[in-house]
């Protein structure tokens, strides 16, 4: 049918209360940001979620696309062995992905993981509670240029287009991780000038600065969202929306940005 919502997510294990406790408290603007995004994908009636994540395995030149039948997602390796949620596989469309993208040449890789790595689990922790019939479908990102990127996006999108399911799309992934002195990565500069720019080139749409932006500036933000963002932009392309910047906030040092791609 089409595309019907779209969004960018942090995917902090501090946001499941039983992983944060006390320390949720500092990330209630991200926590009602979500909020907010959960009823607008609730609106929007989806079939299928794409989840555009970091974790589902890197490669240099290869995109991830997980293939399983159903997913399972527990937070054992956070200390919290009690959250756990579930949600259905769809197999039909990861392949459809693969044959788009082999007949443009660009490298892909079907993966069968039954067990949903955080990147993807904690933003649909929070926007899935009214979607019980919800299937999902993760797909990694590569470690190849932003061209090929926004290019993996774009065939995505022919493939959202031809699909008879209503879908949503996730760009989840944090910005820079070196905001603070207290950051995972340490102080660096080029930690708020990164995010900062992200956000103004999203709420500007200009792709194409977002794409073309500085190799070092990029590699010194030490970020894992900028990739999952430039395939959703790719999607994007020729369509018209607005960006709204829900929430940006860094109270552990790294950037967590929450918001919504309107459609006009």
């Amino acid at each position: 049918m089409s595309l019907v919502f779209s969004a960018v997510t942090p995917h902090p294990p501090l946001l499941i209360p039983n992983i944060g406790k006390e320390k949720t408290e500092k990330l209630i603007k991200t926590q009602t940001a979500l909020e907010q995004l959960e009823q607008s994908l609730y609106i929007s009636k989806p079939h299928i979620i794409v989840v555009i994540t970091p974790h589902e395995g890197i490669y240099n030149n290869t995109f991830v696309i997980n293939a399983h039948t159903h997913f399972q997602s527990n937070f054992h390796d956070f200390g919290d062995i009690e959250t756990q949620k579930e949600w259905a596989g769809t197999p039909s469309l990861a392949a459809k992905i693969q044959h788009n993208t082999r007949e443009e040449k660009i490298s892909t890789r079907l993966i069968s993981n039954e067990k949903l790595e955080h990147g993807a689990s904690v933003p649909l922790f929070f926007l899935t509670d009214h979607l019980s019939n919800i299937q999902i479908l993760p797909i990694g990102y590569s470690k190849s240029d932003p061209k090929s990127h926004l290019q993996f996006g774009k065939i995505l999108k022919e493939v959202i287009m031809e699909s008879d399911k209503r879908i949503a799309l996730l760009a989840s992934g944090d910005l820079s991780h070196r905001l603070t002195t207290n950051s995972p990565g340490g102080f660096h500069k080029d930690g708020q000038k990164f995010d900062n720019q992200i956000i103004e080139m999203l709420e500007t749409r200009n792709t194409v600065g977002i794409a073309q932006m500085d190799k070092e500036l990029v590699a010194n933000a030490d970020d894992c969202g900028y990739r999952s963002i430039l395939i959703t932009l790719g999607v994007l392309q020729n369509m018209n929306y607005s960006f709204k910047n829900l929430c940006y906030e860094y109270p552990f040092g790294v950037g967590y940005l929450t918001g919504e791609f309107l459609f006009d």
